[in-house]
This record gives C-alpha cells, sequence and structure tokens, in this order.
C-alpha cells in the first residue's frame, strides 16, 4: 500500500474529456456570472447615493443660499434618487439575469486528441442569438496558459487559454478561445501541452508553410574568388566611364 500513488480524481473522467465527447463548465462557473452584474449594480447604486450625499454637501458650502442645509437636502431627495438608481438598475439587471442561465447552458467545450480520421483540435461552442463554434487544430496553437482568479480559486474552478498563430497576427487582444468555469483546468492544460510536445507531420495541410527538402547549393572552391573578380572589374569599368 505504500507504493500506491494518490491519483487526483477528475470530473468528469479525464479520458472522457480527451476523447473528443462534449462537456460542459462547472455549475460554479454559473454562479460566477450571475454574481458579476449583481455585484456591478450594487457598486452603481453605492457610487450614485455616495456621489448624491457629496454633491449636496458641496452645493451646501459654496452657495449657502441655495443651500441652506445639506442634511436637510440630503432628507428631501435621497428617497428618489434611491427609488430611481434601483429601478435603472433593475431595467437592465433583470433581462441580464434571465440571459445569463441560458447563454451557460449553451456552452459546450471539447479537446480531441484521438488519432485517426479527425484531426485533433480543441472545440468550443456558445451563443443564443449567435451561436459560435470554434474548432482549434493543435497544428495551429502557439501559446496555452491557465487562469484562476481570486473568485476563481475561492470557488475551485478556473480557464485554459488558447492562442494560435493567426489571431495574434490579426492584433487581436486575449486568447482566441477560452474554456472557462472548469474544475480540472490544470489538467487540461497539461494534457494539450503534451500532445503539442509530441505533434508531428501527418496533419500538415496546404495552406501551412513547409520547411522546403531541398539540399543547399554546394560551395565550389575558387567560386568566390571568381565573382570577386568580376565585380571588381565591374566596377573599374562603371569608373573609367564616369
Amino acid at each position: 500500500m505504500g507504493n500506491d500513488v494518490e491519483a487526483k480524481v477528475i470530473k468528469p473522467p479525464f479520458k472522457q474529456v480527451t476523447s473528443g465527447k462534449i462537456f460542459k463548465p462547472s455549475k460554479t462557473f454559473l454562479h460566477k456570472i450571475l454574481l458579476q452584474p449583481i455585484v456591478l449594480a450594487i457598486f452603481i447604486w453605492l457610487v450614485v447615493i455616495l456621489g448624491f450625499i457629496g454633491l449636496s454637501f458641496l452645493a451646501a458650502n459654496s452657495d449657502p443660499a441655495e443651500y441652506p442645509s445639506a442634511v436637510q437636502h440630503i432628507n428631501d431627495w435621497i428617497g428618489t434618487v434611491n427609488l430611481w438608481t434601483i429601478t435603472i438598475n433593475l431595467v437592465w439587471l433583470v433581462p441580464v439575469l434571465i440571459f445569463v442561465p441560458l447563454y451557460f447552458r449553451s456552452i459546450e467545450y471539447s479537446v480531441k486528441a484521438e488519432s485517426g480520421e479527425t484531426m485533433p483540435e480543441v472545440y468550443v461552442k456558445r451563443g443564443i442569438l449567435t451561436v459560435t463554434r470554434k474548432h482549434v487544430p493543435f497544428r495551429t496553437i502557439t501559446n496555452i496558459s491557465s487562469n484562476a482568479g481570486i473568485f476563481d480559486r475561492l470557488l475551485g474552478i478556473g480557464s485554459v487559454h488558447i492562442e494560435t498563430a493567426g489571431y495574434s497576427g490579426s492584433n487581436q487582444r486575449g486568447p482566441e478561445v477560452k474554456l472557462e468555469g472548469i474544475v480540472f483546468y490544470e489538467e487540461v492544460r497539461d494534457f494539450i501541452l503534451n500532445e503539442l510536445r509530441k505533434f508531428k507531420t501527418p496533419y500538415v495541410t496546404g495552406t501551412e508553410v513547409v520547411p522546403s527538402l531541398e539540399k543547399p547549393v554546394p560551395r565550389m572552391e575558387g567560386l568566390e574568388d571568381e565573382i570577386l573578380i568580376t565585380l571588381r572589374e565591374i566596377r573599374d569599368l562603371l569608373k573609367g566611364k564616369t
């Protein structure tokens, strides 16, 4: 028993993930993307309320005749400002909270690494009104990294960022593909890295730049001297004409 190595539990099974079968982000990722607009709405509310209070005191100090009491002005208008701020926040927040679960259910990932007729690739699908499906062949990947922010680490999730040569060359910012909200993101990153390290030429297509296999022209003795002599003669002729 002492020689047994404790294996890390990965859900879903890693063999399923790396065989091209569809898997989805963790439900914890749904909680994260639901929390983000709520936090934004609270932040906007705080900024408006605190800004109104600050402006009330500033107005009372700069124009006491018009605003004799900042506290009285705040008491008179804080309810109205609060009501309008909450109403405007709800106008955009409610549709977002309805949209986010639908968007979460549309997300699908797969990592195809089996040899055969299908080229090894990373597949990502997402979207509701406009559905985007991206197939990123392993041969086009130039950089891969993992990312886990503060909230991600608290929730036990992370993401894998994948960049390709064509996408990086088009002045685009950020990775072309993200596998977000997955528990086993480090394992997926390491798996793709290992596949890239042993990746060879069977999947090369006609659109890729393939190194030339022709042998260089052999260097002959005296060839360089003859060229130099010829160039000097041409130089002397040109000088004579001038």
